[in-house]
């Protein structure tokens, strides 16, 4: 039955998938991304239907096992945060080659201003380099109605999907008029060779790839989201509107409505070529307003050419970095920003802190005491949480690089005669892409020391279910850690004599060791508590 429902960008998504016959979501959590696979995990229905929603390793076998449900004849989504995408680019770009049976959607959730993130790369790179359709949603009735068409659209061509989305339109609510659901897809296994990637198959398979171009094409050409609008005046200013960006613009050209313009709203990838040359020919110049970088502007110059005007990103006429919004989309068209509070003044800086009663606050008050005994030591950090020790009052990291990267980089410190190299990972991170440097460290016998602090969770996106919770001994073990030489440490503050005992015996240890301080989550607890 239909209804009307207020989602996020995200929950209109996930219902969009549900709705369309998904058969299994595969996600490792990352913001903007991790609501979608939590509310397929939350919904009646998705349990109902025996819906797959479990979290992953990390986006590499999230990919990887979504591929392998399709290859089944299912119909499967992978959800991740943009930078997920390097994660699984290996495995991404050679689904485009195999082709796919079931539908196959990848959702690359963008983070432009890096609101939790440490870039602002643009996913829809990674769509081209694979050269599959992307699909960009400008509101979350689109997302509801663009995911089930990317799952149509994925059969229809036999190429994986790309769905783009902002943090905006990801964390942001409106109503949502939603429809009936699709049954799923029976099990229909492929017989193909085409998913055997040996070289004289993947030559094959490429060529039908370059074939299937001109249709990917002629879907983005034909997308109905995608609208060209002239006004009767020839000769007006062009614009062209990606994704969220089209509700600025419209925002700021409702407030004056004397304000001639030609738009055309992309929603669908690549450019419609067609729709671009008549934009050109009816306007004076082009304005390209895309949140993230400018794929969309660069493309156009590919279609108009040099000696058309073209205005954007890559001119200055739009910030280069950060994402943006009604202000700086009014001030690119000569138009004054909207009224509205002054800013407050005098307002002292609040940066993130740990929680109070935190486990990672115990490990940094005593890992700090005793690095301070060596005068060379340096802690390499990760991503999650106690991230934030590279901030007063600890300020204890020299480094936060990418997932994983505090114990490679330790090693290649240590590789170089540092002495001694630290390492500090979080449990979900060490077992997402930490476990293969500890194994290099062990081949090679680096002078390493490893902190797995472990909360027992997925704390920096919510408290999501980690992979490796009750394993990590076993773990370290099976790498070839010395079990002498795997410790593990309650971090509390009676226990910080203990902790830095054992810290100093383990950095002065010449060889690979691990330190594993353990206890729950405080915002868990507090919720297993209520």
């Amino acid at each position: 039955m239909s209804e009307r429902k207020l989602l996020l960008g995200d929950e209109a998504i996930a219902l969009g998938a549900l709705h369309a016959g998904l058969s299994g979501v595969y996600a490792y959590p990352g913001t903007p991304s991790t609501e979608i696979t939590e509310y397929i995990q939350s919904s009646p229905y998705a349990r109902e239907m025996g819906v797959r929603s479990r979290w992953c390793t990390n986006e590499k076998t999230a990919m990887e096992a979504a591929l392998g449900m399709s290859y089944a004849g299912k119909r499967a989504l992978v959800c991740m945060k943009h930078v997920g995408m390097n994660v699984c680019a290996d495995a991404f770009i050679n689904s485009a080659v195999t082709g796919v049976g079931g539908g196959l959607v990848v959702l690359a959730a963008d983070d432009p201003s890096m609101h939790s993130s440490q870039n602002e790369q643009d996913s829809r790179f990674y769509g081209k380099f694979a050269m599959v359709p992307i699909i960009e949603p400008s509101n979350q009735q689109e997302a509801y109605e663009l995911t089930i068409k990317a799952f149509d659209l994925s059969e229809e061509l036999g190429v994986p999907v790309l769905l783009r989305v902002v943090t905006r339109l990801a964390h942001s609510r409106a109503a949502v008029n939603t429809g009936e659901p699709r049954p799923q897809n029976g099990l229909n296994p492929s017989d193909s060779r085409g998913w055997v990637l040996l070289p004289a198959i993947a030559r094959k398979q490429y060529l039908k790839l370059i074939d299937k171009q001109q249709a990917i094409a002629a879907a983005a050409a034909g997308c109905g989201a995608t609208k060209l609008e002239l006004c009767p005046k020839k000769g007006a200013p062009g614009i062209i509107a990606c994704g969220i960006a089209y509700n600025y613009v419209i925002d700021r050209l409702a407030a004056f409505p004397g304000k001639e313009v030609n738009i055309l709203k992309v929603s669908q990838y690549p450019l419609p070529e067609e729709k671009v040359r008549s934009l050109a020919e009816n306007s004076s110049e082009i304005m390209v307003f895309e949140d993230g970088q400018p794929v969309a502007e660069e493309a156009l110059r590919a279609i108009v050419g040099d000696g058309f005007t073209i205005k954007g990103r890559l001119t200055g006429d739009l910030p280069r970095t950060g994402e943006l919004d009604p202000d700086s989309v009014a001030a690119a068209l000569g138009l004054p920003a909207a009224e509205t509070f002054s800013k407050a003044q005098n307002l002292a800086a609040r940066p993130p802190q740990l929680c109070p009663g935190c486990g990672h606050r115990d490990v940094y008050n005593a890992l700090n005491e005793v690095v301070s005994e060596f005068p060379e030591a340096r802690i390499f950090g990760d991503i999650g949480c106690y991230t934030l020790g590279a901030l007063p009052p600890f300020s204890a990291l020299a480094s936060c690089v990418d997932m994983g990267a505090s114990i490679t980089m330790a090693k290649g410190a240590a590789d170089s005669g540092l002495y001694p190299a630290i390492a500090v990972i979080g449990d979900s991170t060490f077992t997402h892409s930490g476990m293969t440097g500890l194994l290099d460290a062990v081949n090679d016998g680096s002078d390493i020391t490893v902190v797995i602090s472990d909360n027992l969770t997925t704390a920096m996106t919510g408290g999501q279910d980690s992979a490796g919770t009750s394993k990590f001994e076993a773990i370290c073990t099976a790498l070839g850690v010395a079990p002498e030489h795997v410790r593990v440490v309650v971090p509390t503050p009676g226990k910080i004599p203990e902790i830095k005992k054992i810290l100093r015996e383990e950095i002065e240890y010449h060889g690979v060791s691990v330190v594993i301080p353990r206890r729950e989550c405080m915002q868990t607890l507090k919720r297993k508590k209520k």
